[in-house]
């Protein structure tokens, strides 16, 4: 199977090499990677020409997706014009941070995922924080979750849910569409990646608080599955106070109109995805 990653980099200048090293260093390579430098002001561009002096399946793509730091938006922009850049023979895509360390056997295992079961259309290992001077699991969200850090996508999986869309919740909204076209998720704790930035560190801000909050409209979730996916995500951040804001921009996006990432058939499928889910685990 042909991988093609694409990699937005913003001042990533302390990470991207190890993660490049990583990469370069599979067991399975992979046949394109494309490192999209948006508006870097380090020397990341440097040294990802470096990789390429060695690598030649490696490329830099300079991009300039926005001044702001956007949750979700400037990510997304700038993995697109990667993606842009890239013919359509793959038949992986993967969308990977910069500031991962990844095992050497990942494209190896990620490649027999999917190989094994068709019906897989996305798939992932976890990510590991450095803690007390060992690398334990990050906890925010569920286990069956592919973190938004290392999304590895079958073309066909892809081209259903028709990318991936530049907001905030991006990285719900993709799985959730998968699956109402049909296509499964599978993570893997067999594969631990190191996560070398902790998640979140730059949308501490009351705005980029209020934005998961409009996330969570914007995917229809409606009030109630808002109101426990605000308390779920505020306990496990290990702050209660962040309720009050997730709630506070899910009413600011219904005031305001915002306009759904999902259409309203997309909408109902994934409430009763979202409260069969919540029913299993309680019961």
């Amino acid at each position: 199977m042909k991988i093609y990653i694409v990699i937005p980099a913003h001042n990533e200048a302390e990470f991207i090499g190890k993660t490049l090293q990583s990469l370069v260093s599979q067991t399975y390579l992979p046949q394109k990677i494309v490192v999209v430098n948006d508006q870097s002001i380090d020397n990341t561009p440097k040294i990802v020409e470096d990789f390429i002096a060695q690598y030649p399946f490696i490329q830099l793509k300079n991009t300039n997706s926005s001044e702001a730091h956007q949750p979700g938006s400037k990510v997304i922009n700038a993995f697109n014009a990667g993606l842009n850049s890239l013919d359509k023979e793959y038949d992986l895509i993967c969308k990977f941070d910069a500031d991962l360390i990844f095992p050497t056997n990942y494209l190896e295992t990620i490649v027999r995922i999917f190989q094994r079961n068709p019906k897989v259309g996305m798939a992932g290992g976890v990510c590991t924080i450095l803690v007390n001077n060992l690398w334990i699991t990050e906890t925010l969200t569920d286990k069956d979750h592919v973190r938004g850090a290392l999304k590895c996508y079958r073309k066909a999986c892809f081209k259903a849910i028709n990318g991936l869309k530049p907001a905030m919740g991006w990285d719900t909204v993709d799985e959730l569409l998968a699956q109402y076209h049909g296509w499964e998720i599978e993570t893997t704790s067999k594969l631990q990646v190191k996560h070398l930035k902790p998640t979140g560190a730059n949308y501490n801000n009351k705005t980029s608080q209020y934005k998961q909050g409009k996330a969570f409209y914007r995917l229809g979730y409606g009030l109630l599955i808002t109101s426990i996916a605000s308390a779920k995500l505020a306990y496990m951040k290990k702050k209660p106070k962040l309720l009050a804001a997730y709630l506070k921009g899910y009413f600011l996006a219904k005031k305001e109109k915002e306009t759904l990432l999902v259409s309203p058939e997309e909408a109902s499928f994934i409430r009763k995805l979202r409260w069969k889910k919540m029913k299993n685990k309680l019961f």
